[in-house]
């Protein structure tokens, strides 16, 4: 899909405003932590994968796990605005019998390629996936995108033992690191440091970015791809709530919705 750096900044500024809003109407959801992925998953799902959304299941598409299941108000915007639903359907965030629960179903919504919300699961997922397109001699590839709080789960390491093991340089995540997780800063609740240096001592190639330069998240996914031997961890240094001004950087926005008066100043301030 081809698109330039100025219609991403507009489809990752409404991807923002769809997020405030539809955990504004919820009245719960975790802001934080989607915010921060926004630029991530723009580029992602708008530059880079491979998907046909009135095809769902067509089977030589790009896999995208979000391994960071809370963050599922960033992916259902990317999905709505990408054609796999109308956008209409995203005020129905965590309503009962909604198609948009609070984490993601496979079962219920399209687009969505893992079940995900216990933390530490994901990056098992996508590399059972990357393994299976190997197996099949497929040419589609997996990405995975992970919280910095999260990867304080053993089941991350091992399945990035074994990502290198079977050199699946068919598989890149990123790293959603914005510092902070619901109990705190996660250096202080337990600290992952130095997180480079561990993906590197796993074997992964390791690339470091902002997270929110749109520029260089395309320039990552374009080294990640021509990577061979190994998987690829994209280090994106994030920002918790980042476009919302009273969300940036604060720890209690991780898993709060938005009063009437601070949706309005949310939604005023990503107008652009």
């Amino acid at each position: 899909m081809t698109i330039d750096l100025r219609e991403l900044e507009e489809r990752a500024r409404l991807i923002r405003r769809h997020i405030v809003r539809m955990i504004g109407a919820a009245g719960s959801g975790h802001p934080g932590g989607s915010l921060s992925a926004v630029d991530i998953l723009t580029v992602l799902y708008f530059a880079e994968l491979s998907v046909r959304p009135q095809q769902p299941d067509w089977p030589d598409r790009d896999r995208f796990v979000l391994s960071k299941g809370h963050a599922a108000p960033a992916l259902y915007a990317c999905l709505a605005e990408r054609g796999f639903f109308d956008p209409a359907e995203l005020g129905s965030l965590r309503r009962v019998g909604s198609r948009l629960q609070g984490h993601p179903d496979r079962a219920l919504t399209p687009g969505v390629e893992a079940s995900t919300g216990s933390l530490g699961q994901g990056l098992s997922l996508a590399v059972g996936m990357a393994l299976a397109a190997r197996l099949d001699g497929a040419s589609w590839r997996v990405w995975a995108l992970l919280g910095d709080g999260e990867i304080q789960e053993g089941q991350v390491w091992e399945a990035a033992m074994a990502a290198a093991h079977y050199r699946l340089d068919n598989l890149a995540a990123f790293l959603d690191h914005n510092g902070l997780q619901i109990d705190g800063p996660v250096r202080e609740v337990m600290s992952p440091e130095p997180v480079a240096a561990k993906w590197e001592a796993f074997g992964w190639r390791v690339l470091r970015i902002d997270g929110h330069d749109l520029a260089a998240i395309r320039e990552a996914c374009r080294l990640a791809r021509e990577t061979r031997g190994r998987p690829t961890m994209i280090v994106a240094e994030t920002v918790k709530g980042k476009g919302v001004s009273f969300m940036e950087g604060r720890v209690e926005w991780h898993g709060k919705a938005p009063g009437p008066e601070q949706l309005a100043q949310a939604l005023e301030e990503l107008k652009g």
